[in-house]
């Protein structure tokens, strides 16, 4: 048997409150997220209750650990041979990471209908945070903003789960997926370290037990999963209640619909862990906090800031080494897990660990499906501690969500409640990729903007994405609050309208200037046919009492257009002729603008309206693209970006062909086939972006990751500059080489790919 020289031992654990046993060991292939060498803690569950079983597994372990002939994907059949199941199935879990697809996961359980084979049609819904985009699905399913909540609304980030809507008869099915159980582990311990470091800084027990439950970014809210512990509800923020608590519907008398507690939850002694956890932060503060601020010993150094942060980031280094920092995460992970374990309705789909995929339930009778979907959607404070909202990434539901203002309306329809925009403060911002993919998914595109604050950053950054992708064809716009636009110099309707819509030809002249004379004309006609006004939308609305009766004809008036919007225009004969140096060039000027956006938040470069990023978003934007969980990090979006530069300079070159082949066609011909080429360029454009920024330098992006110490935020930042962005997008220049010239001619080539496609030439 060969021999190891650095010994990898495992261990039994058990936690308060658990009654099956876990195993721990650090793994001799799988790499350290935090250090990037192999050596990767793995706890797992054993599946058993019974000591003895437990230490014979544990044996197993062993054995396998000190033989390093197990240690490849091909030693698993043999392995098989020798070992227990649980045990092969834990040591070799994601030896070979193998992504989930989710979305394959929740079309494999209720299938979306496609608008090329049925009446179906689809439409996604985007706008930010607090525009209202969930309240009007509310209004075109037909739920109660009351007495069934679904979907949730807030005024700030609830989830960054995709929820698809599909209309249909017959009885009411869901299919909803989950974040990686490592996804999930990771936001859990950016907050310890957080809460640690709150501690450290002496603030008080609610504010260590916030950092604890609600992550910095607001998009992983653990107080919905555990509750928000003993503190006093005084201390707490409430910025997490629904804003429905405000603006409930006084005519209804129907009871509320929620979930029930699972008999086995016990949120005592969930808060008595809470309590635990925020002790032992402050212990693990007391002991790591001090020691490093003495082995620092930087006194001698002028900027402060710089001594905050390299305290902060050593701090976090430490905790990730610190065997007391791990036992609080495996607590709150096996709580977590027992909101799981709790649920005795629906089927679960689990992987070979036990993490839940995807949990799927039907039923005939509508309050019951409510109740149950809720469990993993609501953000309502009441079920704090009994929800799983944080830790799913999809809801798909069918059944028979008609409007209550139309009860003839039958229209078939899939809806999908994209992520919220956010309040960028750049119009010049990405979109997700997940949004850029549903974007060139969906038949429709509902831009939903706050009237009363029409036009601001992030809806602009939306019709920007939308021109330069070709899909001014599928845009809709849908201005909610309309009812609070109020003025003495607006004393009709007509006199609103025009008010909010003149925010909006504001805008396109701005991109107009932009993206070219052709974009702001193709926009300003979908401004002027397929505008809708909505306001008191969060309320019931009632035909049969006059209430609202100008918001439903607005709504009827959106539904039809949803249901025209697939008619497919005539095709063009006339063919433009482009020249490849004008392409080249654009390709250049678009890699020039990706590092000149980037220098200055990775703090290289100072660029005026362009902040420097702290340390710890930098940080957590390294994790996640080593990691592969995802290609962003909140609004750092590198993969997007370089999509959209490449993206807008392509777009405003193919407006200025060199010649026609055939007649010269009229403006809206043009348009026309600027959009067929921009909308077969996009998908194209995306992989390779993603592939060039993400998919092949995943080594460079768990070198940036791995950084530690004093000058590691300006190693990381240089590492990202240097070997990620200048290697992925290089600017081509005069000097010969070979990585800026493939660069240049892989965008080419697909350029050339559309071309052909389309019957373009390209000379």
């Amino acid at each position: 048997m060969p021999t190891v020289s650095k010994p990898y031992k495992a261990s039994l654990s058990k936690t308060q409150g658990r009654q099956s046993y876990s195993i721990i060991f650090r793994h001799p292939v799988r790499k350290d997220p935090n250090t990037g060498k192999p050596g990767r803690r793995v706890r797992a569950g054993l599946g058993t209750k019974d000591e003895n079983e437990a230490n014979q597994l544990v044996d197993q372990m062993n054995e396998l650990l000190a033989n390093s002939d197990y240690w490849t994907i091909g030693a698993q059949e043999t392995a098989r041979g020798r070992f227990d199941t649980r045990i092969v199935e834990i040591f070799f879990h994601d030896i070979v990471p193998q992504p989930t697809d989710f979305m394959d996961v929740r079309e494999q359980v209720i299938p979306i209908p496609s608008s090329d084979n049925s009446d179906y049609r689809s439409a996604l819904l985007l706008g930010t945070t607090g525009a209202g985009k969930t309240t009007l699905l509310r209004q075109i399913i037909g739920t109660h903003p009351v007495k069934e909540r679904f979907p949730s609304t807030s005024t700030a980030k609830t989830t960054v789960a995709d929820t698809e809507i599909i209309v249909a008869e017959g009885d009411y099915q869901s299919v909803v997926t989950f974040m990686e159980r490592d996804e999930v582990r990771d936001y859990l311990e950016e907050c310890i370290s957080k809460a640690v470091l709150t501690a450290y800084q002496g603030k008080s027990d609610s504010d260590v037990l916030r950092s604890l439950l609600q992550h910095v970014d607001q998009r992983m809210r653990f107080n919905y999963v555990l509750g928000n512990g003993p503190i006093s509800e005084d201390d707490l923020d409430d910025e997490d209640e629904d804003e429905d608590d405000f603006e409930e519907d006084l005519n209804s008398s129907e009871p509320e619909i929620a979930p029930e507690a699972p008999d086995s939850l016990d949120l005592n002694r969930t808060n008595d862990l809470l309590i635990r956890a925020v002790n032992r932060a402050r212990e693990i503060a007391i002991n790591q906090g001090t020691r490093l601020k003495a082995e620092l010993d930087a006194t001698e150094e002028s900027d402060q800031r710089v001594v905050d942060e390299l305290f902060e980031e050593e701090l976090d280094r430490l905790l990730r080494q610190d065997e007391e920092y791990h036992a609080i995460a495996d607590e709150l992970m096996d709580e977590i897990e027992l909101r799981f374990s709790a649920l005795h309705k629906g089927s679960f789909r689990k992987n070979k660990q036990g993490w839940p995929i995807s949990w799927e339930f039907s039923s005939s009778d509508r309050n019951t499906f409510i109740k149950e979907i809720l469990r993993f959607s609501s953000n309502h404070a009441p079920l704090f501690g009994t929800l799983l909202t944080p830790l799913v990434n999809g809801i798909r539901v069918k059944g028979p969500f008609f409007p209550l203002w139309a009860e003839d309306s039958k229209q078939p329809l899939v809806i999908v409640d994209g992520e919220g925009l956010g309040h960028t403060p750049d119009s010049s911002s990405s979109l997700s990729t997940n949004l850029l993919r549903r974007i060139d998914m969906a038949d429709a595109v509902v831009l939903v903007d706050n009237a009363a604050q029409p036009m601001q950053e992030a809806p602009v950054a939306a019709l920007r994405s939308i021109v330069r992708t070709g899909n001014t064809k599928k845009l809709l716009m849908c201005f909610t609050h309309f009812d609070e636009v109020k003025g003495d110099n607006l004393p009709t309707v007509s006199a609103k309208r025009e008010h909010v819509l003149a925010s909006a030809e504001n805008v396109m002249t701005r991109l107009g200037e932009d993206l070219g004379p052709n974009a702001e004309r193709a926009l300003r006609a979908r401004l002027a046919e397929h505008c809708f006004f909505l306001g008191g939308i969060d309320k019931v609305l009632d035909p049969k009492k006059k209430r609202g009766k100008r918001s439903i004809e607005q709504l009827k008036a959106l539904l039809t257009a949803i249901d025209q919007i697939v008619e497919r225009p005539e095709p063009v004969e006339a063919r433009p002729v482009y020249d490849r140096m004008n392409l080249a060039l654009a390709i250049r000027e678009a890699a020039d603008q990706f590092h000149e956006a980037w220098l200055p938040r990775l703090g290289l470069k100072y660029k005026s309206g362009i902040n420097k990023e702290h340390w710890t978003r930098v940080k957590a934007l390294s994790r996640r693209l080593a990691n592969g969980w995802a290609d962003q990090y909140d609004n750092l979006m590198p993969v997007s970006d370089l999509h959209k530069q490449l993206g807008e300079l392509i777009y405003v070159t193919i407006q200025e062909p060199i010649r026609w082949i055939g007649d010269e066609p009229d403006e809206d011909s043009q348009q026309q086939i600027y959009d067929e080429f921009s909308s077969a360029l996009t998908g194209r454009l995306l992989e390779f972006a993603s592939r060039r920024v993400w998919i092949e330098r995943s080594d460079e992006w768990q070198e940036a990751f791995n950084q530690s110490g004093k000058g590691s935020t300006f190693t990381r930042a240089e590492i990202i500059a240097e070997d990620i962005y200048d290697k992925a997008a290089p600017v081509p220049d005069l000097t010969p080489s070979p990585d800026r010239n493939k660069f240049l001619h892989e965008v080419l080539a697909l350029v050339e790919e559309v071309c052909q496609e389309l019957n373009i030439t390209l000379e």
